[in-house]
């Protein structure tokens, strides 16, 4: 008569398990977070922790499945999950395939604002020596568009970019004609304080399909505070561009940055009401970079990361509960680590990349012809130190740029995949590399992590994350539609 096998004999053999590679971090007494390789990342118990390194696991027991979904164990007979783990990784590093989408053209270092914490070194406004030259532009563009990426995004940076809107104007018109050819896709962003915004430029955004980027950092008396001009009516004029942007270009047409002051930390409520007042679509809480007039003031020095972290917090708790109340209004900060941590998806923040985003992710043309690696290496070849200068637009091509030793040398060093302490940390498949801010603040490409505010403020960021999405499901329904 033939039956059925009973049972236990479909019951997976627990003797044939494999530990694949985890990483581990303590959260409390007997908490610790574990995670796998592609960034799968679940709590555990230590004695969980001490079970599942022993592979004392029974089917049934709850932990057993959690390993199984987690990726943190596989059978031994099996190489499914070794492989599942190879396709996710090869999925979240298939940002190579397309390098150098993004090039950052600095028309001008002159500015008509002088903000303490301007990372730029900007020039007083009648310092015409200071604009790029359409020569300079025409060489730049040419490496541009020999980049692989089939879609090119070029920003526009300064100084204040409006100050040479007749270069913007033929940049934009000649990389139009120069990229049929070669069938490329274009993008195109000027970042402007907006102080100098007029009928002219928004109809030429309007024609070449022109996004704009600003500064907003609050209410009127905070933003004037931080962005000091003639007339002191930067706030004004800012808010005054957001608003006919969003009338003769459309809502979605400009964006703003905020930037955290010593004077933000105690008014981020404020901060995000002025941004829903303003009509926009979310917000950045950015904290300071230690470059430029920042460090020349001292304003990069005035907190810290862990005072970054609890303004950070406040505002996201702020955030959340305007969200749970019916408007989509995302921390875009967040909303980019959500992706990194719910999804394999390829992130264009070159800060969260690694291999690093600088070169691979982006280039800079200075004013001058001068390629930098990033805007941030810009910035600090503009306080003397020219570490991360990739070469001349007049002598350089593309791949010589981005083979050159100083661009190898610099990925290489900063890998956070190989790099010691960083290899072995749970928070890596989420966070990234920086070596222009390690160098910048400790000397040192890789940095030293147990010193980094860079680490501190990643650790921070996705373990708050991480616990709202485990304990707290309203908020993790919010935080989940931001990273879809």
């Amino acid at each position: 008569m033939v039956g059925f096998a009973s049972a236990d004999s479909f019951r997976p053999d627990t003797s044939r398990l494999r530990l694949l590679p985890i990483r581990f971090e303590r959260l409390g007494a007997d908490r610790f977070l574990v995670g796998n390789m592609v960034g799968d990342m679940a709590e555990m118990t230590a004695n969980e922790l001490e079970r599942l390194c022993a592979l004392d696991l029974t089917p049934g027991d709850g932990l057993y499945e959690r390993a199984f979904e987690k990726l943190f164990i596989g059978s031994a007979d099996q190489r499914a999950p070794q492989q599942l783990l190879a396709l996710r990784l090869r999925s979240r590093l298939s940002f190579l395939r397309a390098a150098t989408p993004l090039h950052l053209f600095v028309v001008t270092l002159r500015c008509e604002h002088s903000c303490p914490y301007c990372q730029v070194s900007r020039q007083s406004k009648d310092r015409v020596r200071y604009d790029m030259d359409r020569a300079t532009a025409s060489r730049a563009l040419d490496i541009a568009l020999s980049a692989p990426a089939p879609m090119i995004k070029i920003e526009f940076q300064g100084g204040e970019p409006l100050l040479n809107f007749e270069l913007i104007r033929w940049i934009v018109v000649t990389a139009e004609e120069r990229a049929m050819s070669l069938g490329k896709q274009l993008q195109f962003v000027i970042t402007t304080n907006l102080a100098l915004l007029d009928d002219e430029v928004l109809e030429f955004c309007a024609e070449h399909d022109v996004l704009l980027s600003t500064s907003l950092d609050g209410p009127r008396d905070l933003h004037n505070k931080n962005r000091p001009r003639r007339g002191q009516n930067s706030y004004e004029l800012a808010v005054a561009g957001i608003g006919r942007i969003r009338e003769r270009l459309g809502p979605d047409r400009v964006g703003a940055l905020m930037t955290t002051t010593e004077a933000s930390l105690d008014r981020v409520e404020e901060i995000v009401d002025e941004y829903l007042a303003q009509g926009l679509d979310g917000i950045f809480l950015r904290p300071l970079s230690p470059y430029g007039h920042a460090i020349k003031t001292k304003q990069f020095h005035k907190y810290d990361a862990r005072e970054w972290l609890e303004f950070w917090k406040r505002g996201l708790r702020y955030i959340l509960e305007i969200n749970k109340s019916g408007r989509r209004f995302p921390e875009f900060y967040s909303a980019l680590i959500l992706r990194r941590m719910l999804s394999d998806e390829p992130i264009g923040y070159v800060d969260l990349r690694s291999p690093a985003g600088i070169g691979l992710g982006a280039l800079v043309y200075n004013y001058d012809g001068t390629v930098f690696a990033s805007d941030e290496a810009r910035m600090l070849a503009e306080m003397g130190d020219r570490s991360f200068e990739l070469g001349n637009v007049r002598e350089h091509g593309y791949r010589d740029l981005v083979l050159s030793d100083t661009l190898v040398s610099a990925v290489a060093d900063s890998l956070t995949q190989t790099a010691p302490q960083c290899s072995t940390c749970v928070f890596e498949p989420n966070c990234g590399a920086d070596p222009v801010y390690h160098h910048a603040t400790q000397g040192d490409l890789l940095g030293i992590k147990p010193l980094s505010e860079f680490c501190e403020r990643q650790k921070g960021v996705i373990t708050h994350l991480f616990e709202l999405l485990e304990h707290s499901p309203e908020d993790a329904a919010v935080l989940r539609e931001w990273a879809s």
